[in-house]
Protein backbone atom coordinates (compact mmCIF):
# COMPACT_ATOMS: atom_id res chain seq x y z
CA UNK A 1 0.00 0.00 0.00
CA UNK A 2 1.61 3.38 -0.88
CA UNK A 3 1.73 6.27 1.38
CA UNK A 4 0.57 9.29 1.08
CA UNK A 5 2.41 12.59 1.50
CA UNK A 6 0.68 14.28 4.94
CA UNK A 7 -1.61 12.60 7.68
CA UNK A 8 -4.67 11.62 5.51
CA UNK A 9 -3.00 8.28 3.95
CA UNK A 10 -5.26 9.22 0.61
CA UNK A 11 -8.38 10.16 2.24
CA UNK A 12 -10.34 13.46 1.64
CA UNK A 13 -12.08 15.63 4.19
CA UNK A 14 -15.78 15.29 3.52
CA UNK A 15 -15.93 18.81 3.21
CA UNK A 16 -13.72 19.21 -0.24
CA UNK A 17 -15.57 16.35 -1.45
CA UNK A 18 -19.05 18.53 -0.83
CA UNK A 19 -17.65 21.70 -1.74
CA UNK A 20 -18.73 21.34 -5.61
CA UNK A 21 -22.06 19.78 -4.57
CA UNK A 22 -23.06 22.41 -2.43
CA UNK A 23 -21.14 25.89 -4.59
CA UNK A 24 -23.45 24.43 -7.68
CA UNK A 25 -26.58 23.99 -5.76
CA UNK A 26 -26.12 27.68 -4.38
CA UNK A 27 -25.43 28.75 -7.87
CA UNK A 28 -28.41 27.37 -9.19
CA UNK A 29 -30.94 29.20 -6.36
CA UNK A 30 -29.12 32.83 -7.73
CA UNK A 31 -25.72 33.01 -5.89
CA UNK A 32 -22.99 33.14 -7.69
CA UNK A 33 -19.46 34.15 -6.45
CA UNK A 34 -18.27 35.43 -9.36
CA UNK A 35 -21.17 38.47 -9.83
CA UNK A 36 -20.49 39.09 -6.08
CA UNK A 37 -16.76 39.18 -7.47
CA UNK A 38 -17.48 40.96 -10.72
CA UNK A 39 -20.35 43.22 -9.20
CA UNK A 40 -18.53 44.09 -5.56
CA UNK A 41 -19.13 48.18 -6.04
CA UNK A 42 -22.96 47.45 -6.89
CA UNK A 43 -23.57 45.25 -4.73
CA UNK A 44 -21.69 47.44 -1.58
CA UNK A 45 -21.52 50.57 -2.78
CA UNK A 46 -19.26 52.65 -3.50
CA UNK A 47 -17.74 53.39 -0.31
CA UNK A 48 -17.15 50.21 1.09
CA UNK A 49 -15.70 49.39 -2.29
CA UNK A 50 -12.83 51.71 -1.83
CA UNK A 51 -11.45 50.30 1.34
CA UNK A 52 -12.45 46.25 0.86
CA UNK A 53 -12.54 44.04 -1.58
CA UNK A 54 -14.15 40.27 -1.50
CA UNK A 55 -11.58 37.43 -1.54
CA UNK A 56 -12.95 33.98 -1.02
CA UNK A 57 -16.49 32.89 -0.49
CA UNK A 58 -15.77 29.44 1.73
CA UNK A 59 -19.22 26.84 2.85
CA UNK A 60 -17.86 25.95 5.96
CA UNK A 61 -19.00 22.67 7.99
CA UNK A 62 -20.83 23.80 10.99
CA UNK A 63 -24.57 24.02 8.71
CA UNK A 64 -25.81 26.52 5.91
CA UNK A 65 -24.84 29.56 4.51
CA UNK A 66 -20.93 31.02 3.54
CA UNK A 67 -18.19 32.79 4.78
CA UNK A 68 -17.09 35.36 2.93
CA UNK A 69 -13.91 36.57 3.79
CA UNK A 70 -12.72 40.55 2.50
CA UNK A 71 -9.29 42.19 2.08
CA UNK A 72 -8.87 45.57 3.65
CA UNK A 73 -5.65 47.93 4.68
CA UNK A 74 -4.78 47.46 8.49
CA UNK A 75 -5.86 50.90 8.87
CA UNK A 76 -9.29 50.33 7.73
CA UNK A 77 -10.02 47.31 9.41
CA UNK A 78 -11.40 48.30 12.34
CA UNK A 79 -13.72 50.30 10.63
CA UNK A 80 -14.82 47.83 8.49
CA UNK A 81 -15.08 45.31 11.65
CA UNK A 82 -18.35 47.66 12.73
CA UNK A 83 -19.93 47.58 9.12
CA UNK A 84 -19.26 43.31 8.59
CA UNK A 85 -23.03 43.02 9.83
CA UNK A 86 -24.30 46.03 7.07
CA UNK A 87 -21.88 44.57 4.47
CA UNK A 88 -23.31 40.65 5.57
CA UNK A 89 -27.19 42.35 4.72
CA UNK A 90 -26.60 44.17 1.44
CA UNK A 91 -24.44 41.01 0.03
CA UNK A 92 -27.79 38.87 1.39
CA UNK A 93 -30.47 41.50 -0.29
CA UNK A 94 -29.04 41.10 -3.77
CA UNK A 95 -29.84 37.45 -3.56
CA UNK A 96 -32.81 37.05 -1.92
CA UNK A 97 -31.88 34.75 0.87
CA UNK A 98 -28.97 34.30 4.07
CA UNK A 99 -26.11 33.00 0.98
CA UNK A 100 -24.13 34.66 3.58
CA UNK A 101 -23.71 33.73 7.08
CA UNK A 102 -20.61 35.31 8.54
CA UNK A 103 -17.93 37.80 6.93
CA UNK A 104 -14.23 37.67 7.61
CA UNK A 105 -12.14 40.38 7.11
CA UNK A 106 -8.57 39.94 5.94
CA UNK A 107 -5.63 42.37 6.38
CA UNK A 108 -2.84 43.59 3.79
CA UNK A 109 -0.54 46.53 3.64
CA UNK A 110 -1.42 49.15 1.31
CA UNK A 111 2.48 49.09 -0.07
CA UNK A 112 5.35 46.84 0.50
CA UNK A 113 5.64 42.90 -0.14
CA UNK A 114 4.29 41.77 -3.57
CA UNK A 115 1.57 39.62 -2.27
CA UNK A 116 0.90 42.56 0.28
CA UNK A 117 0.15 45.13 -2.53
CA UNK A 118 -3.90 45.15 -3.05
CA UNK A 119 -5.05 47.87 -5.60
CA UNK A 120 -9.23 49.02 -4.20
CA UNK A 121 -10.06 51.18 -7.20
CA UNK A 122 -11.86 49.58 -10.55
CA UNK A 123 -10.64 49.95 -13.37
CA UNK A 124 -12.12 52.10 -15.89
CA UNK A 125 -14.46 49.91 -18.41
CA UNK A 126 -12.55 49.98 -21.59
CA UNK A 127 -14.33 50.32 -24.84
CA UNK A 128 -14.63 47.17 -27.19
CA UNK A 129 -12.88 47.82 -30.29
CA UNK A 130 -14.77 45.89 -33.39
CA UNK A 131 -13.30 43.00 -34.93
CA UNK A 132 -11.71 42.48 -37.87
CA UNK A 133 -14.28 40.96 -40.33
CA UNK A 134 -11.72 38.73 -41.66
CA UNK A 135 -11.62 37.22 -38.47
CA UNK A 136 -15.18 37.01 -37.94
CA UNK A 137 -16.17 35.26 -41.14
CA UNK A 138 -13.40 33.11 -40.55
CA UNK A 139 -14.45 32.37 -37.24
CA UNK A 140 -18.03 31.86 -38.42
CA UNK A 141 -16.31 29.06 -41.00
CA UNK A 142 -14.70 26.71 -38.63
CA UNK A 143 -17.87 26.14 -36.17
CA UNK A 144 -20.37 26.46 -38.77
CA UNK A 145 -21.02 23.20 -38.88
CA UNK A 146 -22.33 22.75 -35.44
CA UNK A 147 -25.81 22.20 -35.22
CA UNK A 148 -26.36 23.44 -31.22
CA UNK A 149 -26.84 27.20 -31.24
CA UNK A 150 -25.15 28.24 -28.05
CA UNK A 151 -22.03 25.78 -28.95
CA UNK A 152 -21.61 27.49 -32.71
CA UNK A 153 -21.46 30.94 -30.63
CA UNK A 154 -19.08 29.66 -27.88
CA UNK A 155 -16.62 27.94 -30.74
CA UNK A 156 -17.05 31.29 -33.15
CA UNK A 157 -15.92 33.46 -30.08
CA UNK A 158 -13.03 30.63 -29.28
CA UNK A 159 -11.87 30.76 -32.85
CA UNK A 160 -11.80 34.83 -33.32
CA UNK A 161 -10.03 34.76 -30.25
CA UNK A 162 -7.50 32.49 -31.47
CA UNK A 163 -7.25 34.07 -34.81
CA UNK A 164 -6.80 37.39 -32.92
CA UNK A 165 -3.90 36.22 -30.94
CA UNK A 166 -2.16 34.72 -33.97
CA UNK A 167 -2.78 37.67 -36.10
CA UNK A 168 -1.17 39.48 -33.54
CA UNK A 169 2.13 37.64 -32.82
CA UNK A 170 2.35 37.49 -36.79
CA UNK A 171 2.36 41.46 -36.48
CA UNK A 172 4.29 41.78 -33.63
CA UNK A 173 7.47 39.31 -35.44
Amino acid sequence: MSRQSGTTYGFSRTSSLLQPRIRRASEGRGFAVTRLLTHWEEVVGAELAQVARPVEVKYGRQGFGATLTVLTTGAQAPMLEMQKEKLREKVNAVYGYNAISRVRIAQTAPTGFAEGQAQFQHRPKTAKVAPDPEITQAAAQVASDVQDGALRDALEHLARNVLSKAKQRKGDQ
